[in-house]
C-alpha cells in the first residue's frame, strides 16, 4: 500500500522519510536507526570540524550501511561589525551576571562549507548532502554530483526552489513555516519564506521538476500522507525525533518538547542572528524588541550558547536554545526506528482507506507481504477494510 516515490528509487530507501539533521540532536545512533528501518538518517555536520565529521560518518557505519544523508550550511561567511557586537554584549551583560559567567572575548564560527570540508565528505562518500540557505558555489556542486553524491537543499518560496533547481539540487526540501529550526531562506530578506507547509508544497511541485520533499509540521502519518497528497515524494521529519533515546538533546529539551503545545514556538533571530523556530522562553520574549542588527550569523552563537548551557546545567529553560516545530505536541517519544515504522503503518492505513474510497468496495487487493528492514522477517499486513 505505499506509494511508489522517485525520492525512494533516487537515495536507495525503502520509505521516503527523512530525518532532519538537527545540531546537538542527530547523532550517528539516531541516523542509523532512522535509515535501518528504512528511512534517510541524518547528521548536522555545519558546527563539525573534519576530525569531528569523519568521526561521526565512521560512527554511524559501524552501526548501519544504509543511506546517509550529511548536512551543511551553505551561507555567506560572517562580516564582523565591532558596533553590533558591542550592542548584543550589553543586551546579555545582565544574563551572565545572573548565572555568574563571563562572556567569551573572541567571537568565533564554524566556517561555511568550502574546499577542505568538500575533500573529506567525498572521501566519506555519504548517499546525500544537503544544504541549508541555498547551496555552494558551482564547482562544490559538481563535485557531490560528479561522485555520485546526491545533493539537497532547503526552499522557503518558489522563486527559491526554482533556483535550487537550475544549480543542480537532485531534490528539494520545502520548508513551511511550522518547521522547527533555523529558516531555509536565502534568495530573499530573511524575513521572506513565511509560507506554511500546505500552500508551499503544492506550488513548488508544481513549479520544478525534481521530486519535492515536505517540511515543517509534519509528525505523524496523517501530515505524510496530507504532503504525498500534495504532491511531494518525500518528507522531513525533525521535532516528532527529539525525545527519542537515540537523540543526542538535553533530557530538559526532550521533556520540554514532549510537554509543548503548537502555540508555544516561535521565530526568533535572538540566538544565532538568522530566523529560527524554537520553544519561547524568557530569553525569546525578553529579546524580542532587540534582536534586529545583531551580528551576523552564525557568531551571536558564540555569545548565546554559553548562556544556554548555564541555563540547562541548572535545571533551567529560561536561555536553553530548544529548537522545535509546530508540531511538537504530536511527538511521541518512541525508540527512531519504532517511530519510523509507526509513521509507516499510520500512512499506509491512511493511503489504504484511500484507495478502498476510490476504487470501490470488493476492488481493492490484499496487499502483499513485505520484509521488515529491521529483521528481515517478513511482517503480515491486514488488508485495508472494505467500505459499506
Amino acid at each position: 500500500m505505499w506509494p511508489k516515490s522517485r525520492l525512494s528509487a533516487l537515495l536507495g530507501l525503502d520509505y521516503p522519510i527523512l530525518s532532519a539533521p538537527m545540531a546537538n540532536v542527530s547523532t550517528p545512533a539516531l541516523a542509523a536507526a532512522v535509515s535501518n528501518a528504512g528511512g534517510l538518517g541524518a547528521l548536522a555536520c555545519g558546527r563539525l570540524t573534519i576530525g569531528e565529521f569523519e568521526k561521526a560518518v565512521a560512527d554511524m557505519r559501524r552501526l548501519s550501511n544504509r543511506s546517509l544523508n550529511v548536512n551543511f550550511f551553505a551561507h555567506l561567511p560572517p562580516v564582523p561589525d565591532a558596533t553590533r557586537e558591542r550592542r548584543m554584549r550589553e543586551l546579555l551583560d545582565p544574563y551572565y551576571d545572573e548565572l555568574g559567567r563571563t562572556q567569551v572575548e573572541i567571537l568565533t564560527a564554524a566556517p561555511p562549507f568550502d574546499s577542505t570540508m568538500l575533500e573529506a565528505v567525498l572521501r566519506a562518500g555519504p548517499t546525500v548532502v544537503s544544504f541549508h540557505f541555498g547551496l555552494p558555489d558551482a564547482l562544490s556542486v559538481a563535485a557531490l554530483k560528479n561522485s555520485g553524491i546526491r545533493v539537497l537543499s532547503s526552499a522557503t518560496t518558489v522563486a527559491e526552489a526554482k533556483i535550487l533547481e537550475q544549480a543542480g539540487a537532485d531534490a528539494i526540501i520545502a520548508q513551511g513555516f511550522e518547521a522547527g529550526g533555523h529558516r531555509g531562506t536565502f534568495g530573499q530578506s530573511l524575513d521572506g519564506g513565511g509560507v506554511g507547509t500546505l500552500a508551499l508544497v503544492p506550488q513548488i511541485v508544481d513549479a520544478v521538476s525534481v521530486p519535492v520533499i515536505a517540511a515543517g509540521g509534519i509528525a505523524d502519518g496523517r501530515g505524510i500522507a496530507a504532503a504525498l497528497a500534495l504532491g511531494a515524494s518525500g518528507v522531513q521529519i525533525g521535532t516528532a525525533f527529539i525525545p527519542t533515546p537515540e537523540s543526542g538533546a538535553h533530557p530538559i529539551y526532550k521533556a520540554t518538547v514532549m510537554a509543548t503545545k503548537g502555540d508555544q514556538t516561535r521565530i526568533t533571530s535572538a540566538f544565532s542572528g538568522r530566523p529560527a523556530r524554537l520553544i519561547a522562553n524568557r530569553y525569546i520574549n525578553e529579546m524580542a524588541k532587540f534582536e534586529r542588527g545583531l551580528p551576523d550569523f552564525p557568531l551571536p552563537l558564540a555569545l548565546t550558547q554559553p548562556l544556554a548551557a548555564a541555563a540547562i546545567s541548572r535545571a533551567s529553560t529560561d536561555f536553553a536554545m530548544m529548537f522545535a516545530g509546530q508540531g511538537a505536541a504530536l511527538a511521541r517519544g518512541l525508540p527512531a526506528g519504532a517511530l519510523v515504522e509507526r509513521l509507516v503503518e499510520e500512512t499506509e492505513a491512511i493511503v489504504g482507506r484511500s484507495a478502498t474510497r476510490r476504487h470501490g468496495p470488493g476492488k481493492v487487493a490484499r496487499a502483499p507481504k513485505r520484509r521488515t528492514p529491521r529483521t528481515g522477517k517478513v511482517r503480515k499486513r491486514p488488508a485495508p477494510r472494505r467500505s459499506h
